[in-house]
């Protein structure tokens, strides 16, 4: 194979085995630093009390960087017989753990925004992946943090809340062949994934761009229905307490389309205000005057009017008066007026657009949040998996780190047993390994 030390046109070819070597030499690094805290433990009986040593065995760890093999001792505590790598402990390594924190936040960062297979490719820039069931497994098991209150909580005249859902396939809900068919034989495999958004009201992108954008949006994602529709309009609730002067708020503005579980979480904010959102309005004052060809227009403006003006009466008798036309659906026309009479308020709020509602934009960002995840192309998810992704995208678009939340999952973890017993700190090992690297031993913080 000709390589670039015999061709200088093979740039690429160098560049590879630089990255490579690169990579090759940082795994050995992490491998010799790290058998050199294992060194300290063994040598140090005083800072290992009750400890002793059993053998070393060779072990590997997966990191963002590649595959470090390195070696560690097993020690054995005198009182309780337990066995444990003291080295894990100090290093905040868990138990049968074969992959670092580091990798784990590259596996969770693509995997949020492409797939599984994608997330256990990019787990390392080396040649080293996970499977998919690794990234499964790792995503099902996730905690996620509620945000931190601010100091001080922002004094807003208006505040916005948008809600929609989206709906997701699912291949199983527990384990596989446990969806239920209906009389149809028709397998119940849909999922309702929800979305729901605080922000401030919006912003023009640019002085004279016509776009604009949320302005300090905060998401929430969930897949749950009864107790636990409460708790996720709860948690939404906690979220402007503890963000906003609620005092000084006059109304708090939720816009969606109506949904049941929207009107029922509604209901549980104090001074929340339902709007009915613009896509779902015109899209069942349509189905009222599609049929008119030529004058739907004229019709649809006419509709408008007469929700305006907050008169239940006119606007049945002008529906009646639609239907009486050539050509009118019937059926269509009824559900488009059932739909608007049972959000009467919610419409009449968005059409005259008063006491600063603004437009909404659920379709869009239920597509933006969710949609281009988990229901745009063809996939089925398990309910668990539905949800944590759901989840794990509410905490990607709110800015959050991957390696924060993967520090995260440790802080709820049990105590492992013989923790009561001292050994080595981690600022005690830095000490002694700075003083084990003489004159270097200055750059053993910057490393």
């Amino acid at each position: 194979m000709v390589d670039y030390s015999s061709d200088m046109t093979k740039i690429a070819e160098m560049v590879q085995g630089v990255t490579k070597g690169i990579i090759n030499l940082g795994c050995s690094i992490i491998a010799e630093e790290w058998e050199g805290y294992d060194e300290l433990l063994r040598a140090r009986k005083e800072l290992r009390p009750e400890w002793y040593i059993v053998r070393r065995d060779e072990t590997t760890l997966l990191t963002s960087l590649g595959a470090v093999t390195y070696h560690k001792t097993l020690f054995k505590n005198k009182f309780t017989g337990e066995h444990e790598y003291l080295l894990d402990r100090i290093m905040g390594i868990e138990k049968h753990a074969r992959m670092t924190e580091d990798a784990e936040a590259m596996l969770l960062k693509e995997a949020v925004q492409t797939s599984y297979r994608k997330g256990g490719e990019s787990v390392s820039i080396s040649d080293e992946t996970v499977s998919r069931e690794t990234v499964m497994n790792k995503l099902h098991v996730l905690k996620f943090p509620r945000a931190e209150a601010q100091q001080e909580r922002k004094p807003l005249k208006y505040l916005y809340i948008d809600a929609d859902e989206d709906h997701v396939s699912l291949q199983y809900r527990e384990h596989k062949g446990d969806l239920k068919k209906n009389e149809n034989k028709q397998k119940n495999n849909c999922l309702i994934t929800k979305l729901i958004y605080v922000y401030e009201g919006t912003e023009r992108e640019a002085p004279q761009s016509k776009r604009r954008s949320l302005i300090n949006p905060h998401y929430f994602c969930g897949v749950n229905s009864g107790e636990g529709n409460q708790k996720f309009w709860d948690e939404v609730y906690e979220y402007i307490d503890s963000h906003y002067d609620l005092e000084k708020v006059k109304k708090i503005y939720v816009n969606s389309d109506g949904g049941g579980w929207i009107k029922a979480g509604i209901k549980r904010i104090s001074g929340a205000v339902h709007v009915l959102d613009g896509y779902h309005l015109e899209k069942y004052m349509t189905k009222l005057t599609s049929h008119m060809k030529d004058s739907k227009e004229d019709a649809a403006r006419e509709v408008r009017t007469v929700i305006r003006r907050q008169t239940r009466k006119e606007f049945a008798a002008l529906v009646d008066r639609l239907e009486e036309y050539p050509d009118a659906g019937i059926e269509r026309m009824e559900e488009a007026r059932e739909y608007i009479l049972s959000n009467w308020s919610a419409a009449v709020r968005r059409l005259k657009h008063k006491d600063g509602i603004i437009g909404s934009s659920t379709e869009g960002h239920v597509s933006h949040v969710l949609s281009s995840r988990m229901s745009s192309r063809p996939m089925g998810w398990r309910e668990q998996g539905a949800r944590k992704m759901a989840q794990l995208r509410a905490y990607y678009f709110n800015g959050g780190d991957m390696l924060e939340l993967v520090r995260y999952q440790k802080k709820e973890l049990p105590k492992a047993a013989g923790d009561e017993y001292d050994i080595l700190s981690s600022t005690q090992i830095l000490s002694a390994e700075k003083n084990r690297h003489g004159m270097l031993g200055k750059y053993m913080d910057t490393i």
